[in-house]
């Protein structure tokens, strides 16, 4: 930010005043933080909307093909959308309506109790709910788009409960792996002790996981308010296969909403996978991706 000589006087006082994460204010950030507030005002609006779980809609049968001799294509798995902290199934409005119009016949948003207090208890929860969705649907498998805390409930469920017999993808938006130490008023929370660096979960988290067979997309925000620090959103474990993307110029509550990033989602859980690889299932290490998005 230009600092006028008019302003210059000033600047000690708001550099005592701000934090220090804020002194360096850029016409990027502010975009990114008026970009926030709208989304934090419409969800707002559209909260009570998603206060109870959805209605399970039955599967719609698939159209018919128009040659009857052309070989079927492989259906694509249900994606389960799990939301965040303090939050419900109506963040993904617009990220279901993508997914939906290219091409996901089965696309739900699973709502967790705002009294949850454990991670794990709630990771239970959450395979139960899949083994139903896949007895409902008659497919094997589902993909998992996590926000924030709905991503560690879900890594939770995938590395320590066995989860990734049934999910074969795992995109997590601004999701603490490593823990976040933001607002430390919030510990008072159970579940915000659980997302603390060095948390007992968290640890759990970082223990060796070989043979994991689900696939991991991480999305992280380097303008993320949420996270402490930033580079606590991505995944950084010997035994998972992972992939890291960078998403500049939004916010945390963006991730879930901007289309860049719903366009990058689908491009994750559309890639084919290739086969789990020997390493992976033999313990040694499976590797990380890295990779970047920014968001004009």
């Amino acid at each position: 930010m230009k600092v006028t000589g008019v302003a210059a006087p000033f600047l000690p006082l708001c550099q005592r005043l701000l934090p220090s994460r804020l002194a360096g204010l850029s016409m990027t950030l502010l975009k990114a933080t008026a970009l926030e507030i709208v989304i934090l005002a419409g969800h707002l609006l559209l909260y009570p909307s998603g206060i109870t779980q959805e209605r399970r809609e039955p599967l719609p049968e698939p159209p018919a093909p128009e040659d009857a001799t052309r070989l079927p294509t492989e259906a694509k798995p249900p994606v389960v959308l799990l939301h965040g902290f303090i939050d419900n199934r109506s963040v993904f409005v617009l990220l279901r309506r993508s997914l939906a119009q290219q091409g996901r016949r089965q696309v739900e948003s699973l709502n967790y109790s705002p009294l949850t207090c454990d991670i794990r208890t709630a990771a239970e929860l959450l395979g139960r709910h899949i083994e139903e969705i896949c007895e409902r649907t008659g497919s094997k498998e589902v993909d998992i788009v996590g926000h924030s805390l709905g991503g560690l409930i879900a890594r939770y469920y995938v590395q320590r409960l066995g989860g990734d017999l049934r999910v074969r993808t795992l995109v997590t938006l601004g999701t603490p792996h490593s823990g976040t130490a933001v607002v430390p008023l919030a510990s008072a929370h159970p579940i915000v002790r659980q997302m603390r660096p060095g948390s007992p979960v968290i640890e759990e988290l970082t223990r060796p996981a070989p043979g994991c067979r689900t696939h991991f997309v991480s999305f992280w925000s380097d303008l993320d308010h949420l996270m402490e620090p930033l580079e606590t959103a991505c995944i950084d474990h010997p035994d998972l296969i992972a992939q890291n993307v960078q998403v500049s110029g939004i916010g945390h509550l963006a991730l879930p909403v901007h289309p860049a990033v719903a366009t990058g989602i689908r491009q994750a859980l559309d890639t084919p996978l290739p086969e789990t690889p020997a390493a992976t299932r033999t313990g040694t290490r499976a590797g990380t991706r890295t990779g970047g998005l920014t968001v004009a």
